[in-house]
C-alpha cells in the first residue's frame, strides 16, 4: 500500500485557488470547527502557536476526519523538526524564514527519504505510515510531500527566482508582516512600496511555475488573487475569535 495521495499538492499543481485558515490556538475543538467550515486547507501553526507534537498530532487527526487538507508550519528550518511534523502525519509543511536557495534545498532534503534527501525513517512508530500498516510508505512518500517555503525578508526577495526554482519547492509564501519589518515598514503595512514588492515577488514565483502564497486581510484578498496568488490565507482562528467576541460585546 502506497502513501496517501496529497490532494492539496495535486490541486496546487493544477493551479487551483486554495483558501485557508491559520490555526494558532492549539485547540482541537476549534480545529474541528474550522475543518468543517469550507476552507480548502487549515494550517496548524507551530512557529507562533504552540510547538507541542502531541497537540499538533491531535489536530492532524481531527482535520483528517473533516476532509480539509492540513498544513503544519514548523518553528524553524531544521531537519529534525520537519521529520517530526512529517512523522506525525503532515503531508504538507510550511518552513519560515527561508532566505536563500540553499536554505530552500535544505528544507526539501529534510522532507525526502534518501537518496533524494536526509529524512530519517521511523518505521512502524509513525502515524504517517499508519504505524506500519502502509507497507510501501517509505518507498512512495517523497512524491506526496508538499513543501511550502516562506520568503519574509529583503534577502529572500532578492534571491526569490533561485528559491522558486529549487526542485521540490511547491509553493513560495510571502510573509507580509516580517517583510514589512525588514523593509523598515513595520508600522506602515499599507505602504505602497511594500505591496509593490510583494506583487513583484508573486510574479517571480509564478513565472518559475510555482504556486505563490500569502495571508492578507479580506479587503486585500481579491487584489492578491488578481496578482497571481493561488494559496491564500484568509485569517486566523485567534483573530476571528477575538474580532467576533469584541463585536458581540460592543453590540451588547
Amino acid at each position: 500500500m502506497p502513501a496517501p495521495i496529497n490532494t492539496l499538492k495535486s490541486a496546487m499543481g493544477q493551479g487551483q485557488l486554495l483558501r485557508g485558515l491559520w490555526l494558532s490556538l492549539g485547540s482541537d475543538i476549534v480545529t474541528d470547527i474550522a475543518g468543517r467550515a469550507g476552507f480548502d486547507w487549515c494550517l496548524v501553526d507551530g512557529e507562533h502557536g504552540p510547538w507541542d507534537p502531541t497537540v499538533i498530532r491531535r489536530q492532524l487527526m481531527v482535520l483528517a476526519g473533516t476532509g480539509t487538507s492540513a498544513v503544519v508550519r514548523v518553528p524553524v528550518n531544521a531537519d529534525w523538526l520537519l521529520k517530526q511534523a512529517l512523522d506525525m502525519g503532515a503531508q504538507s509543511v510550511m518552513v519560515p524564514m527561508v532566505n536563500s536557495a540553499a536554505e530552500a534545498r535544505a528544507a526539501v532534503a529534510a522532507c525526502r527519504y534518501p537518496p533524494q534527501g536526509v529524512r530519517g525513517s521511523g518505521g512502524p512508530t509513525m502515524r504517517a505510515g499508519g504505524y506500519g500498516a502502509i507497507a510501501d510508505y517509505a518507498a512512495t512518500a517523497n512524491d506526496q510531500i508538499c513543501v511550502i517555503v516562506q520568503a519574509e525578508s529583503r534577502a529572500a526577495m532578492a534571491d526569490l527566482a533561485q528559491i522558486a526554482a529549487v526542485d521540490g519547492v511547491d509553493c513560495v509564501f510571502v510573509g507580509p508582516a516580517d517583510l514589512a519589518a525588514d523593509m523598515g515598514l513595520r508600522d506602515d503595512m499599507g505602504n505602497p512600496a511594500l505591496w509593490a514588492e510583494i506583487r513583484r515577488g508573486v510574479g517571480v514565483i509564478t513565472a518559475a511555475g510555482k504556486t505563490a502564497g500569502i495571508i492578507v486581510s479580506p479587503g486585500m484578498a481579491a487584489d492578491m488573487v488578481d496578482a497571481g496568488v493561488r494559496f491564500l490565507g484568509l485569517g486566523s482562528d485567534s483573530g476571528t475569535v477575538t474580532e467576533s467576541l469584541r463585536n458581540l460585546a460592543r453590540g451588547a
